[in-house]
């Protein structure tokens, strides 16, 4: 690719570019497939003989399957779901007929080690969790049910098996979902972190998370949300669209808004002074701006916890995670 002119992207090694003006080429390689998209039609063809010359190739026409990921396009923008990859999950566990449930998980549940004494299939247990952990690249509304039950994978018991099967179950509900990323001019950079402090019943450790639109624990979680920004916004700048604006990263802990402004309160919280010089700076250099958001506001929640079904399908609704295979 750098022979044939492309540049290698600082932000994601597999991805290569070429600007000729305004257009651009945009290649992106796993192993041996390979996705190009651009606007410049001319430089595609040469590129697709070029590497027709060099390995053998098959081109498979426009994009809409990918790594067992689904890609449906519309006037409104890209719709990516995995809902073969959920419908042949469903089959191989025996449960396509089975009961749907409405959340990925129960509210307050009490998971932890040594639950009981009886132990399930560790091999199946491990298989199944990694490919639900693959499965909530599209499908973040499972990201933390998922990031629970992957905690035991060394010993897993049935109480861990059954809440594998409660996240089977609530897919059984819309195995279609998935991440509609529409089309639009508006190109802000907006994030949203959450953390959830000392929450884990086993060790006490905290869950941080963070969603991000193109378009204490709270304090470390909000250095995870700040390096998301970042990337995007090298990933962006790298495809000529630069934010020309601070990336609002939005949060309901006030004291870590505060922490992160002002240098006098460090002194009570030594262990995040690395985080908090790292977010000071780029707030000082105007790259991140972090406003307060309510907490019933935060997206993230459904990253950290354990929520009702009404505050889950709202954030849903919020994050643009969707079924375009739903009855209309």
């Amino acid at each position: 690719m750098k022979v044939f002119g492309y540049t290698q992207s600082n932000a994601d090694h597999t991805l290569f570019l070429k600007r000729d003006g305004k257009k651009l080429t945009a290649l992106i390689v796993y192993v041996d497939d390979i996705v190009v998209t651009g606007n410049d039609t001319g430089e595609q063809l040469k590129l697709q003989k070029y590497l027709s010359q060099e390995f053998e190739m098959k081109d498979l026409g426009d994009l809409k399957y990918f790594l067992g990921i689904e890609v449906a396009r519309s006037a409104n923008g890209i719709f990516l779901s995995q809902r073969k990859y959920v419908l042949d999950l469903l089959a191989e566990t025996g449960l396509l007929g089975c009961k749907p449930a409405d959340t990925p998980i129960e509210m307050n549940h009490k998971l932890c080690e040594g639950m009981d004494q009886e132990p399930t299939n560790k091999e199946q247990y491990q298989r199944l969790v990694g490919r639900l952990i693959y499965l909530a690249h599209t499908r973040p509304d499972i990201a933390y049910a998922v990031s629970v039950v992957s905690q035991f994978m060394h010993s897993p018991s049935v109480s861990h098996r059954n809440a594998v099967d409660r996240i089977l179950r609530y897919l059984k509900l819309a195995p279609g979902k998935g991440l509609m990323f529409s089309k639009n001019r508006d190109l802000e950079v907006v994030g949203y972190t959450d953390a959830d402090w000392a929450g884990s019943i086993t060790d006490r450790r905290s869950t941080s998370g963070y969603f991000t639109f193109v378009g204490e624990a709270e304090y470390r979680g909000m250095a995870h949300g700040v390096c998301e920004l970042l990337w995007i916004r090298r990933l962006l700048t790298e495809l000529g669209f630069k934010p020309g604006k601070p990336m609002e990263l939005h949060c309901d802990n006030k004291s870590a808004i505060d922490i992160a402004h002002n240098p006098v309160q460090h002194d009570r919280t030594k262990h995040v002074e690395v985080d908090r010089h790292f977010i000071k700076e780029k707030i000082e250099k105007k790259i991140i701006r972090l406003p307060f958001v309510k907490s019933e506001d935060q997206l993230a929640d459904i990253l950290t916890k354990a929520v009702c079904s009404r505050v889950f399908y709202d954030s849903l609704t919020k994050l643009g995670i969707g079924d375009i295979y739903a009855p209309t």
